[in-house]
């Protein structure tokens, strides 16, 4: 009866350990496939070249194969859509978790996680439809295709990420660290901004995380509503074009495969991944850095 227990355990732990090689294996996967063909493409376009150039357009007869210039249009919606995400999704998470019934918790939060269900090709047509003509109003002469639009909506499209991880850390955090509080006089807002914010804030960094991640990739509502124009700027009001929508263009477009032109997908992808990467490890980071703060 003990061994065929031992043994039932050890076909679980194997099978445990094969589930968890999977997501391992994948990203190798990934890595080989990008890199491949970068390094066949960084064989005839100088690094250097593609570094520092402000151009890109390997499409045309003039060819330039700048990538800062898809990635400002990455970084400049994905900021736009943090900076709204973030406040936003963290005062919802402190109002459901410290002031809301939990009545009205109970039927808000999983309304909340509706929106990230919708698919994003939803999203890019109200923001070329609605939130674009609406910012129009506001700010005249704003062109039909900008960095503002789904960078808002990119922004709306996120809370729930940040709203429903950052609500669970903070219900994590112990009833008496709450009680500690209000017993020394502090109120409610000043208990929960001053006292369990920061004590959740791994959770809260991971959401954060999760929400970087999930902008960076987006590609259907800046396809649609951020034009596909590649320039090297920092003004939300003009058109952009960032390295998803970049590569949807290529890859369902007529570029013949194994060319140049069709290679700057894979350079372009992989240095999305390298970023993200590099982006991810800092987070980890200052989260471990405000772990040590507060234990």
């Amino acid at each position: 009866m003990i061994r065929i227990k031992l043994k039932s355990e050890k076909v679980m732990e194997t099978m445990m350990l094969l589930c968890s090689m999977v997501s391992v294996l994948t990203t190798i996967g990934i890595i080989l496939v990008l890199s491949i063909d970068t390094f066949k493409f960084f064989g005839e376009v100088s690094l250097f070249d593609f570094i520092t150039d402000t151009q890109w357009t390997p499409l045309f007869e003039d060819k330039h194969f700048g990538i800062l210039s898809l990635l400002s249009g990455t970084l400049l919606t994905t900021f736009i859509a943090v900076s709204i995400a973030v406040p936003v999704g963290i005062t919802i998470a402190v109002y459901l978790n410290e002031y809301a019934s939990k009545r009205f918790t109970a039927i808000v939060k999983p309304l909340l996680e509706v929106l990230a269900a919708i698919p994003t090709v939803v999203y890019g047509f109200f923001a070329l439809q609605f939130v674009t003509p609406l910012l129009q109003k506001i700010i005249p002469g704003l062109s039909g295709f900008n960095a503002l639009s789904p960078g808002i909506v990119m922004g709306i499209m996120i809370i729930p990420y940040i709203t429903s991880l950052s609500e669970d850390a903070l219900r994590a955090v112990p009833k008496s660290l709450r009680e500690a509080s209000y017993g020394l006089g502090a109120n409610r807002f000043q208990t929960a901004f001053k006292v369990l914010v920061p004590a959740a804030n791994s959770g809260i960094i991971v959401s954060v995380i999760l929400a970087i991640s999930r902008a960076l990739g987006e590609t259907m509502i800046v396809a649609i509503a951020a034009g596909q124009e590649p320039k090297l700027t920092l003004n939300p009001l003009e058109s952009v074009e960032t390295i998803t929508t970049y590569i949807v263009q290529v890859s369902m477009g007529d570029v013949p495969q194994d060319s140049l032109e069709y290679r700057t997908i894979f350079a372009a992808g992989i240095t999305l991944f390298l970023f993200t990467f590099l982006l991810n490890n800092i987070s980890f980071w200052i989260r471990k850095k405000y772990q040590q703060r507060y234990e």
